[in-house]
């Protein structure tokens, strides 16, 4: 028999023959009337993962991970309150159940249950996922959730505190509010949580307000990987600035009670603590899991016997508060309930067609207020000295500096954050001076962790911020890729658009420093960001377009609420000179505040016939080739691409337009990188010979060697030679 019937027996039997489970007494601060609502939402919490492993087996439900053993997140639920945002683990069915019977207009079984038959009508992802989240309820979808989210909900919680002081307009959350964060014990062990925690813990030891409880659902098992006996305590009950407290899981008035208490620690003292609450797993892991294959049968049936439904019944009747007639009454009704839904769901449309799957990669767009006018006088203000430099030409840079100026005296709700970015000025000079001119609750000198880092600012964009993190450099991006991939790429995706982070994600990157090398501060590699539906990834050559399309990339996350990457080139933030010393021919003045490069618009210099498609450090290098293959008789157009994902098309092909040859300088590596997507759309959309020159598969070196891998002036005149005399 399948387990979840065997459970569901043995909870009719034990109820009608009052044979409960042994437990604790109830505590009094849990009312009868909510005693029993939370029972109401464990029963629908029950049958709907018992309805949703049928509609599996009929071929009318997909992949689901049950949230059977884990019900005492109900009492989780009614312990708080329905504004206070919650990023849930994926066994947390019962939460938004007994959540949404809080909040008038919301129907928990039949929006769950359209979620499980993957409807278009499932009021969360629209039939894209099964998922657990709710706009109205507060809850931002998760999907298959491990550790990745921890990291936000310490951002939101951090923009609790932050949005107080700096309201942003389009401010979500409540100035008293907290932030929920729940996981499994086996995730608890992941470097993601490990580092989100620690960040918790190193703002609260410094006294930064920081709203937040933490919820581990310690059930001892991840898949089939059993926890070690008192590990989770250990590791988490001794943290500076956590406060540890636990509770039994199973029992919803020790569960209610554990968790008021922490969350009126966390909303009036604005510190971080940690619940841990000890469940049990039902059934095995999700799908078609099936834990006989690697547990002993003594152990589940032990787990089966320690149901937290039979724990709260017993709770009801030792307390006189309904008999056991009405139990079962109740969890019929439930039952009967969820099967009705399940068979009017399952026969409405689902997504059929790529359009409609993808119709939530990217958001709609948002009403947005004008830029904050600035008097020229507190504009001249915060520039400081730099102010009598600005019609002066500068390097890429400065000129940066400039426009994160503006752009934060423009948009009060723009914050960066980063490691060395505040006092310092960054690695490179590029944010000094910010910190002085718009104070530490703008410009965050963060602890070394790029998941905190992009983490921050995805939740501080839940509250209405707009983010502008660093990554210090490429290659750093790597120890927290999935920040970007799995969590604020994928929420638009999975909330149907309903839920946004928007951001703009500077990094320092690519090649050619001749101080540097190795796989940590030279990357030339950008295949990790532009394979990521819906993010757009921006790389400027020069100075004043990089200002420029700065300006265009907080729009795109203000106002489009995108998540936008862009990419600095390290060896030219510093460039002053293009063909001979101190010609200073690589410098730009600062453009006019009102300027910008619009998404997707390339940038055309000459109109010869032989175009050379390229962007980043290949912009310099090319035009530095240029007059070379001019003084041989070679004309060409240097088309800088700028925008690197989505790739530029239209305006690409026409730019390309009246070209004889076109000649792809691509200084990232040959494998997976931005020369295959052009040479891909020149030869579908055009009849013109094309070639192309790129970085060898290879890491950067130090030394003399240190651009030997990579496109050089000599090897574009080689190939530019080569594909015209052919």
């Amino acid at each position: 028999m399948d387990r979840a019937d065997i459970v569901d027996a043995a909870f009719r039997k034990r109820v009608a023959a009052l044979d409960f489970p042994k437990g604790g007494p109830a505590h009094t601060s849990l009312t009868d009337t909510d005693a029993i609502a939370i029972f109401k939402a464990q029963c629908i919490s029950r049958n709907l993962d018992r309805r949703s492993r049928k509609m599996q087996a009929e071929g009318q439900g997909f992949y689901t991970i049950g949230s059977s053993g884990h019900e005492g997140m109900a009492a989780v639920a009614q312990a708080v309150r329905p504004t206070d945002m919650a990023f849930l683990h994926y066994r947390d069915g019962a939460f938004q159940v007994a959540r949404s019977m809080q909040v008038p207009g919301t129907t928990p079984v039949r929006d769950m249950l359209l979620s499980f038959a993957t409807s278009s009508e499932d009021p969360i992802s629209g039939g894209r996922h099964k998922v657990l989240g709710s706009k109205a309820l507060n809850i931002p979808p998760q999907t298959s959730t491990i550790a990745s989210h921890l990291p936000k909900a310490v951002g939101a919680a951090y923009s609790i505190g932050l949005s107080r002081r700096c309201p942003p307009e389009h401010k979500t959350l409540e100035d008293d509010g907290v932030i929920l964060c729940s996981f499994g014990d086996a995730s608890a062990n992941h470097s993601t949580a490990q580092g989100a925690i620690n960040s918790a813990c190193w703002a609260a030891y410094q006294n930064t307000p920081l709203p937040l409880v933490f919820i581990c659902e310690d059930n001892g098992i991840g898949i089939s990987t059993r926890t070690p006996k008192g590990w989770i305590k250990a590791n988490f009950s001794v943290k500076p600035g956590l406060k540890y407290l636990e509770a039994n899981g199973l029992d919803i008035y020790d569960t209610y009670q554990t968790v008021r208490a922490a969350t009126e620690h966390a909303r009036t003292h604005r510190k971080p603590v940690f619940v841990h609450l000890t469940m049990v797993r039902l059934y095995g892991h999700a799908g078609s899991d099936v834990q006989q294959a690697y547990l002993p049968q003594k152990v589940f049936e032990n787990w089966e016997a320690q149901d937290p439904l039979l724990h709260t019944a017993r709770h009801l009747v030792e307390n006189n508060i309904v008999e056991a007639s009405e139990i079962l009454k109740i969890y019929k009704e439930t039952e009967a309930q969820c099967e009705a839904e399940a068979k009017q769901v399952v026969s409405l449309t689902r997504l059929n067609s790529a359009q409609d799957v993808m119709s939530s990669i990217v958001p709609s767009a948002r009403v947005c207020s004008d830029a904050t006018q600035t008097e020229p006088a507190v504009r001249n203000s915060k520039f400081g000295s730099d102010a009598k430099q600005l019609s002066v030409p500068q390097p890429m840079s400065k000129l940066i500096n400039w426009a994160l100026t503006d752009l934060m005296l423009d948009y009060p709700e723009i914050a960066l954050m980063g490691e060395d970015i505040g006092r310092k000025g960054g690695v490179y000079g590029v944010t000094q001076k910010l910190a002085d001119r718009f104070g530490p609750d703008r410009v965050v000198d963060t602890l070394l962790d790029e998941q905190s880092i992009l983490g921050l600012a995805i939740g501080m964009a839940h509250n209405g911020f707009v983010p502008i993190p660093e990554i210090q450099f490429l290659a750093y991006l790597h120890n927290a890729e999935d920040q970007i991939r799995g969590e604020a790429a994928t929420l638009s995706f999975f909330s149907n658009g309903q839920f946004t982070n928007p951001m703009v994600v500077r990094i320092a990157g690519l090649g050619y420093q001749k101080g540097f090398g190795g796989h940590f501060h030279n990357d030339n590699s950008l295949g990790v960001l532009r394979d990521i539906p819906g993010i757009i990834v921006a790389c400027p050559s020069r100075g004043d377009d990089a200002v420029k399309m700065l300006r265009e990339c907080v729009r795109l996350a203000r106002e489009e609420q995108r998540v936008v990457v862009f990419v600095e080139p390290i060896a030219l933030y510093p460039m002053r000179d293009l063909h001979a010393e101190k010609d200073n021919g690589w410098l730009s003045t600062y453009p006019d505040p009102s300027d910008r490069i619009e998404n997707g618009k390339v940038g055309i210099a000459g109109d010869g016939p032989l175009a050379i498609v390229t962007y980043g450090n290949g912009r310099y290098l090319s035009t530095k080739a240029a007059k070379s293959l001019s003084e041989a008789g070679i004309e060409t157009r240097i088309i800088d691409l700028r925008w690197l994902a989505p790739m530029p098309k239209e305006s690409l092909l026409h730019a390309l337009q009246g070209a004889k040859k076109v000649l792809i300088v691509d200084e990232c590596r040959r494998s997976g990188n931005v020369s295959e997507g052009v040479m891909t759309l020149v030869q579908e959309h055009t009849d013109l010979p094309t070639s192309r020159i790129a970085a060898e598969d290879s890491f950067i070196a130090t030394g003399p060697a240190y651009a030997a891998t990579m496109p050089s002036e000599q090897s574009i005149i080689t190939a530019a030679k080569q594909l015209w005399e052919h």
